[in-house]
């Protein structure tokens, strides 16, 4: 009479400590997939782009700035023309969007596209 049923219910409780700890850890792995990982992601991609910038490739910067990079100073600071003879220096980390790249041509790459451009020209004569 002085014992109450609840009491009773409570001995078992050995075997669901297991169960108590899954939901967070179904949480945890549902936040490593959806925030997390993209996250790392997101920072990799950046982390390489800002190691593949090089002079002539026109940027974005954090603070809005759109400019040309004049000039690789060091690993860590850049030189972008933002207007005709305006010049700042830029912290590389500070950039946050590559516009336009530079890409360094190959003589056999020119030699492809001017094989292909004739006959690209001549499909579109011929369809006319």
């Amino acid at each position: 009479m002085f014992i109450s049923p609840a009491y009773a219910q409570a001995a078992g409780g050995a075997g669901d400590f297991g169960m108590q700890f899954l939901p967070l850890i179904l949480i945890f792995v549902v936040f490593y997939f959806l925030l997390i990982r993209p996250q790392q992601k997101k920072q990799k991609a950046h982390r390489e782009m800002l190691s593949a910038l090089r002079r002539g490739d026109r940027v974005v910067t954090a603070g809005g700035l759109v400019g040309t990079i004049t000039r690789v100073i060091s690993d860590t600071e850049l030189t972008v023309e933002i207007a005709e003879g305006v010049r700042v220096r830029v912290m590389r980390g500070l950039v946050s969007d590559v516009i336009a790249k530079t890409e360094a041509r190959d003589a056999d790459d020119d030699a492809d596209e001017a094989d292909e451009e004739p006959a690209e020209k001549k499909k579109v004569k011929s369809n006319d």
